[in-house]
Parts: structure tokens; sequence; C-alpha cells
């Protein structure tokens, strides 16, 4: 479902709050009219509500890349990040486009997107952590606040100005496909919008700043975020050759300076400062890593103040490796977004054979695994094979497990494949990608039993699913094939709505509520949801912005 590009712009500035003309005092969905102080302007609970409703949209566009794996990788990385930011408290939420551009950007409430080209351009995991440690310091230093504060005064539609900003880089090129309304929309809000994701070079400066520091204190090599901007300097200077500069640049631009400031800052951190300890935290199957950062003992002698908390031979060469560098998973990610970001599988088999000559060895474990995710749509059978080889390699990885799982249920080994989920259950208990991986696949296979099964497999992630429309969308299948209707109807209207289409998610509730079969609590949570949608959807329809695919109904 796609909005016509006028009903974007009206349902933007007006979900959001953000209308150019100023708001009346009783309209609770618009921004107060004060304009004098970014942390005055928009509570942290508004913050947040706007974050979440820019990814609704983003996912209504269909841009991004819903996967639990990556998902889950992508996230570890925020919290191990968000935990040693200078807000710790903040909740960061990240999310991934399947395009393949190199950009990221950081929106209200902590919500960060990165491309999935952006991953694939990296060469480890601690150049996209050095990446999303500086947009986590935009957050933290409220540049992105600032940003709303100078639209606010400026009458634009702040919202309405990322989501467009947003769209045009990813519809100026790569691998999204764009339609007449994203056209219409992309030339409406011009190059003004741009500026609602842009920072000031003070900005920019700053975010280096702490990010690096972020990243050093979350164990991640902070030579990375230098070695980054470095090389993608280098790709600025190739747009002779008639390339287009990468969409990060523009809104991040690097020069020598930048770049230099950076490995400055990242020696005065190996100078200054060390880790001392981990803690981990976070969901059951979901680790968080703290770092701990103490004084670096040199320092403090020569301030005549020595740390009393550590031993007096301590060393800063003396710190465990295991603090340092990545989740080791980076090869495998990488891998699984080139399978699930290309545009087609011929065109990825093609990529895989390009790579394939490319390197004398033959290809990697990493990528025969991403070609095998390639083959699973279509020969599951000799996907299997090649899984089962790689599974005798790495016996501990999961990626490969889970992904010979569902080429075996694809292949019609159901019992064989249930049976190696039921194992990676009982070694991964809580984990995500587990759950949802074994519960698609037992969607997949259909019938009642799989139904149950899958309701089973999920009910232990229910109580923390209620912004994840994958979960979302798998139990309501699951239940619908148990045969309990009333609690899939609920399901799915809430995947709607995170995917952005409120008024269907609204049309369902109110069909759900009008069964006789519901119990207290089932109708209790019903009238809950439709008491917090309804208000949105009233105010869409006074306006005359309606879901296309609800008028056609």
């Amino acid at each position: 479902m796609r909005y016509p590009p006028l009903a974007i712009a009206v349902f933007l500035s007006v979900l959001l709050g953000l209308a150019v003309a100023p708001a009346p005092a009783q309209d609770d969905l618009r921004l107060p009219d004060i304009g004098s102080s970014a942390g005055e302007l928009l509570t942290p609970a508004r913050q947040e509500q706007y974050g979440a409703m820019m990814l609704r949209e983003l996912r209504n566009y269909r841009y991004t890349l819903e996967d639990p794996l990556v998902d889950d990788w992508l996230q570890s990385i925020g919290n191990r990040l968000g935990a040693n930011s200078d807000r710790p408290e903040q909740r960061y939420v990240l999310f991934m486009l399947k395009d393949r551009q190199i950009n990221a950007f950081a929106t209200l409430g902590g919500y960060i997107g990165m491309n999935a080209g952006l991953v694939l351009t990296a060469e480890r995991e601690d150049e996209v952590a050095a990446v999303l440690a500086h947009e986590i310091a935009h957050v933290t230093q409220q540049h992105v606040l600032r940003g709303v504060e100078r639209a606010q005064r400026d009458q634009v539609p702040i919202l309405l100005g990322m989501l467009a900003a947003i769209v045009v880089a990813q519809a100026a090129g790569g691998t999204s496909s764009g339609d007449a309304s994203q056209a219409a929309l992309v030339g409406a809000m011009s190059l003004i919008q741009q500026n609602q994701i842009n920072y000031t070079r003070s900005n920019e400066a700053e975010a280096d700043r702490i990010g690096i520091r972020t990243l050093s204190r979350s164990g991640y090599d902070a030579d990375a975020m230098a070695g980054f901007f470095e090389r993608m300097s280098f790709a600025m200077r190739g747009n002779q050759g008639g390339y287009s500069t990468p969409d990060y640049l523009r809104t991040h631009p690097v020069n020598t300076t930048r770049i230099g400031e950076a490995k400055q800052r990242a020696d005065q951190l190996r100078q200054r400062g060390a880790v001392t300890a981990t803690t981990a935290v976070g969901e059951p199957g979901e680790q968080v890593v703290r770092v701990e950062r103490v004084e670096d003992p040199g320092v403090a002698a020569a301030t005549g103040k020595p740390n009393p908390l550590l031993p007096a031979d301590f060393r800063l060469d003396a710190l465990p490796a295991a603090l340092a560098g990545g989740t080791g998973q980076f090869a495998w990610v990488q891998e699984r977004l080139r399978a699930l970001s290309a545009t087609t599988s011929d065109g990825a088999m093609r990529e895989y054979e390009a790579l394939r000559r490319a390197s004398p060895d033959g290809l990697s474990d990493p990528q025969r695994y991403g070609l095998a995710l390639v083959q699973t749509a279509h020969e599951p059978a000799v996907a299997a094979t090649e899984l089962q080889a790689l599974q005798r390699r790495h016996p501990d990885n999961p990626w490969v497990g889970m992904a010979l799982g569902e080429a075996e249920s694809r292949a019609g080994r159901h019992a064989a494949a249930n049976a190696r989920f039921d194992q990676w259950l009982r070694r991964l208990p809580g984990s995500r990608p587990v759950a949802l991986t074994y519960a698609r696949v037992l969607v997949e296979q259909g019938g009642t039993e799989s139904g149950r099964r899958a309701q089973e497999v999920l009910r232990p992630l229910l109580a923390r699913a209620g912004e994840d429309p994958i979960f979302q969308q798998t139990f309501a299948r699951a239940c619908e094939l148990a045969g309990d209707e009333a609690r899939a109807g609920e399901a799915y209207a809430e995947a709607a709505f995170l995917n952005g289409r409120p008024e269907q998610a609204l049309m369902q509730l109110e069909n759900l509520k009008k069964r006789g079969d519901l119990d207290y609590v089932a109708r209790a949570r019903v009238d809950a949801r439709i008491a917090a949608i309804t208000p949105t959807v009233l105010e869409l329809r006074r306006l005359g912005v309606r879901d296309p695919d609800m008028q056609r109904r």
C-alpha cells in the first residue's frame, strides 16, 4: 500500500504534529509554538513517539530490511555502544534499510537507521560500530533536537522533512524501486528538507569526538572511525569518473582535517584511558557489553592523584584481548545482507559468481553461506547440501544451523528441520532470531499442529514483542493455523499498525470487537488498542486523508 504524494505530506505533517501553520492550543497532535529551547520543544516521550512514527512510515515505504538475525546483530552493537555513551539511560532503536547506498542517519527518540550498503562496504565490525557511535553522539548531544528547533522556527514540517530526505537518499540510486508517488514527494520537498538530517561542522566535529570516546569505552578499535572516513574520502575523490558521491558523505562530509582529528583523538584515548571490566546485561539470549573506563595510572600519577582502585603493577598493554573487537559475526552478517538486499535472485547469483572469479581461493565460507541463502528460494535441496558441509566446519554457528533448517524444510524434510530447530532452541533459550525463524518455518509448513507448535515457540517472546512487526505477522499466522482466530486478528492488526497502516489496524480491531467469543481479557486488550489508535485515524479522516486500500474496499 502506498499513499498518494499529497496524502503523504498531509499525513506526516498532521499525524506527527508538525503542521506549517501555528497549532491551535487544543490540538494535542501539534507541536507547542514556543520555539526557544530544543529541550522544551519536545519531551523525551514525544521524541520517542516521533521516532517510532518515522520507523513505521519507512516500513510502509518498504525501505526497511526486516530480518531477525540482522536485527539482533545490529541492535546488540547499538546496545553495547549506548550503554557506554554519555546517555546510557537513553533507549536506542537501530534498524536496517535494504538499500545498498552507503548511508546512516539518526532521528528523534534515539532511532538510528543504517543502509545495507554501509555494512557491505565496511571491512570489519569496528567500522560499523564507529558509524553507529557517531550517530549515537548526534542523539546524546541533541543535534537532532536542535535541528527540530530550527525547523520549528523556520516553520518547516520537521518529520516530513526528515522522511523526505531519507526518501531522497533511498530513491536516488542503489537498489530501491521508486514510483510516481515517491518521485512527486521528493520533488515537492526539494533540497531544503535534506537540511533536517544534516548537521553543522561543529555538530560533526562534536559527534566525532564523542563517538570515538564511546567506541573506545565499548571495547572497539578507536582508529576505526578515521579508517572508515578515509576510505569514504577516497570514494569521493573517485567522483571524477562519473560515480555519485556516497550519501553518507553528503550528510557527513569528510576532509583531511576531520580524518586527522579523528586519528589524533584515537591516539589521545589510548594514552589517557583504559578499560577494566565488562558486564553482561539485557534480555534472555541477548548480551549487552558495558565496558567501564578508568583513568590511566600514568596520568593519575602526573596529577599526584593515583587511582587507589588499580594494582600498582597495572599496565595498559596488559588488558585482555577479549575486551576488544566485535561479535565475531560480521562476515556472516555481510553475506546475509548481500543475499537479502539483492534486487533479484539472479542478480545475487551473478554477484557471487563474480566474487568466485575474483578470488584465487574461491568463495569463503561466509560467502558460500550467502550463496546458499539465495539458492534456498529455488533450489532448497542444493542449498541444504552446501549448508550441511558448512555446518560440519562450523557446528556452533547458529546462522548456518538455522539456514540449514530452513533449506531442509523447504526441501520437504520437515522432521529433520524441526528437530534441528528444537536443538537450537535448547541451546539458545529466549533467542528472538531462533524462535522467529523456527516459527516462520512452521507456519510455512502449514497445518494445525504446526500452528500450535509455532504458538508455543513464540509465546516466550510475547511480552516484549509489542513493537516487533515480524513477530506480530508470524504470531498472527500461527494463531490462524491453530484455529485461534480472535488472537490472530489482534496480531494482524498490530502488524498493520507497525507497518504504517493505522486505518487498516483500526478497522480490523473494530471488526474483531464484534465477535461474540472474546473473553474479558481479550476484549480489554482490543478496547485499549482502539482507544490508542482512534485519535490518529480520526484526525486523518477529518482532513480527507484515507488509506487508498481502504477506499477501494
